[in-house]
């Protein structure tokens, strides 16, 4: 951990989305999320498929309750505020203590699309990344036809930094991925 104190897990609000760590009593709801929205998921993200199960969704659980203890990952649950309902997940990974950087993903669940969940949630866990996880800059990597996550980078401030060729392996074959990244500046701008 390079000195940096322990973060604990944590809540964050905007008031339109609730994020916190994942817990054991979400592995159904995960796994039902995951199950009905292979069709815009699954095509950027391997786990994303129609066999999820529940014991898939547990062993998540498990890998993000191990790595946040770690301080390895920040994994977060997106939630309805009022209903309690999974919207999707997003979270801070690969993270590179020695140079402080680390990878924001995020996916919201196919019937919450379109609505400004993703970059709610990701402009909440991209500050949390920037000041209590004391990174100085983070990285999110698209396929280059994902176009509704460079959309979710777009609307956060991301700037855009390159095309990296085959830089990510989807469904077994090499694709090339867009590279957009956010430092604490930018949290003078849209971030805020």
């Amino acid at each position: 951990m390079l000195g940096l104190d322990l973060i604990p897990p944590s809540t964050l609000s905007d008031g339109v989305v609730t994020l916190r760590p994942w817990r054991p009593a979400d592995a159904a709801a995960i796994s039902e999320a995951a199950r009905s929205s292979v069709a815009t998921v699954g095509p950027w993200m391997d786990w994303c498929h129609a066999a999820y199960s529940q014991a898939d969704a547990d062993a998540w659980i498990e890998k993000c309750a191990a790595d946040w203890a770690r301080q390895d990952a920040y994994e977060y649950g997106i939630f309805d505020p009022s209903s309690g309902g999974v919207l999707g997940g997003v979270g801070l990974n690969q993270i590179n203590r020695a140079h402080r950087f680390g990878n924001l993903g995020y996916w919201v669940r196919s019937s919450a699309t379109r609505s400004g969940i993703a970059s709610r949630a990701a402009r909440l866990v991209a500050r949390f990344g920037l000041t209590a996880a004391e990174l100085g800059r983070i990285e999110i990597l698209t396929a280059t036809n994902n176009l509704a996550s460079q959309r979710v980078a777009d609307k956060i401030g991301a700037t855009f930094e390159g095309v990296l060729r085959d830089r990510l392996l989807v469904r077994g074959q090499r694709i090339p991925a867009r590279l957009y990244s956010l430092v604490r500046q930018d949290l003078l701008g849209s971030l805020a």
